[in-house]
């Protein structure tokens, strides 16, 4: 067994990764990155614009042979870890001719990015729908996928196994978020296999982030902030968070204020409250459903008619702000609330502390000031925090670490001894000794 990593030895995103035994091939993930060169945000809308052709011409799209181009025999298939832009960013770009292998909830966060923020929907023609714990072949290759505790729904971490040899992807996972029981079960399952290597995902290795905000904990901070907001709190935050809006949700809840989910929002409780245990969208839940101007634009008749008698409208809202916990966007303030923001609003912000720097987030942090507000961070990571990361190679106990997504890689070699350092592009032969 062979396995390349294309993207992400030295960088956070843009995860791309090839395992070969024999003639059959696999990919995992085709992610676009999340940074440029300078560690600064990556502009994932205008590479989600650009074509293939110019994707490879600036390095974005790297040269793994057969995936993009037709002037190689392609890979076998394509496994998807979970639905984040640095995972599947550059899926549609692939040959067609490739079956993807992903959960029916990835598959639903793809379809829901699609409509509402721009982004590829997984091509049905292609999808190939995979479960936890259901192991299935391609080729001469066995594939186990198990769930992953993300911050996105239907996230899986791959163990992979082919003529004697093993190897465990990660994806990306956490054991801070509201499933720890599927790290538990990785353990149980993997552990005594001893898998040749594992190929583990370090994003806060070298950083600040040695222990951090569980999600269970982040619900009691946003109850005291919710609490004590003398007026409309909105809520920051990716849609795509499943975690983060059951914590919004309970938030509301327990503050007694109902919680106004945009159309976005509303359609991912509604595309995954048949697999998990998650409240609809309606107002006998305590939620509401605000269609902000610019997914009004959409024009969407089927989401109009789903969410329609459960919609809350702008005037409801302000004319009670103390009771509504509220979804909200940088560009609602133009678009929604005439410019202004309502006197003394409090905005919790739920992103990674990195995008701070953009200007809409550095404008909306003004219009808060100018009304009196405040401007809060309240977040718990998507990724393991190191604490966690080494009790969990620890109890995995693989022969051989292999660093990914992270920018310290060196750092894994302070708690483990058997870790591989590669460069991207440079295969790596796993002999099992």
């Amino acid at each position: 067994m062979i396995v390349t990593v294309h993207r992400g030895t030295h960088e956070i995103g843009g995860s791309c990764i090839e395992v070969q035994s024999d003639n059959t091939r696999l990919i995992l993930d085709v992610g676009l990155p999340l940074v440029d060169a300078n560690r600064d945000p990556f502009d994932s809308l205008k590479a989600l614009r650009s074509t293939r052709d110019d994707l490879i011409a600036d390095g974005t799209i790297r040269p793994v042979v057969g995936l993009f181009t037709a002037d190689a025999p392609a890979p076998d298939a394509i496994l998807l870890s979970h639905a984040h832009l640095d995972h599947v960013g550059l899926l549609h770009h692939t040959r067609p001719k490739i079956p993807i292998h992903a959960t029916t909830g990835t598959s639903k966060m793809m379809l829901a990015g699609g409509i509402f923020a721009s982004r590829p929907a997984l091509d049905r023609s292609r999808h190939r729908p995979i479960k936890p714990g259901a192991s299935f072949i391609v080729m001469l290759i066995t594939i186990t996928p198990f769930g992953g505790d993300h911050r996105t729904f239907g996230c899986l971490a791959f163990l992979l196994e082919a003529k004697g040899r093993t190897l465990l992807y990660s994806g990306d996972l956490r054991r801070h978020g509201r499933k720890p029981g599927m790290v538990r079960t990785l353990i149980e399952h993997v552990a005594p296999r001893n898998v040749d290597v594992l190929l583990m995902e370090g994003t806060h290795l070298g950083g600040e982030k040695e222990q951090g905000t569980t999600e269970f904990e982040l619900e009691e901070r946003v109850v005291e902030l919710v609490k004590s907001a003398p007026g409309l709190v909105l809520a920051a935050f990716s849609p795509q968070d499943v975690d983060r809006l059951v914590t919004l949700y309970r938030a509301a809840q327990r503050s007694g204020r109902t919680f106004v989910a945009d159309a976005y929002a509303a359609f991912i409780l509604h595309l995954t409250a048949s697999e998990a245990n998650i409240p609809r969208p309606t107002r006998d839940k305590g939620i509401r459903v605000f269609f902000n101007t610019g997914f009004r634009k959409k024009n969407i008749e089927r989401l109009n008619q789903l969410f329609e008698s459960d919609r809350i409208d702008l005037d409801e809202i302000l004319a009670s702000p103390g009771r509504h916990l509220m979804a909200f966007r940088p560009s609602m303030t133009a678009l929604d609330f005439g410019g202004q923001l309502p006197l003394q609003v409090r905005v919790l912000y739920g992103y990674w502390a990195g995008y701070l720097k953009n200007p809409d987030w550095i404008e909306l942090q003004r219009q808060v000031t100018d009304v009196g507000g405040d401007f809060i961070p309240a977040h718990a990571s998507g990724h393991i925090y190191t604490s966690d990361l080494r009790d969990l190679v620890a109890a995995l106990n693989p022969k051989t670490v292999i660093p990914i997504h992270t920018f310290e890689p060196q750092a894994f070699g302070g708690f483990f001894p058997a870790v591989q350092l590669l460069s991207d592009g440079q295969p790596f032969h796993i002999t099992g000794l």
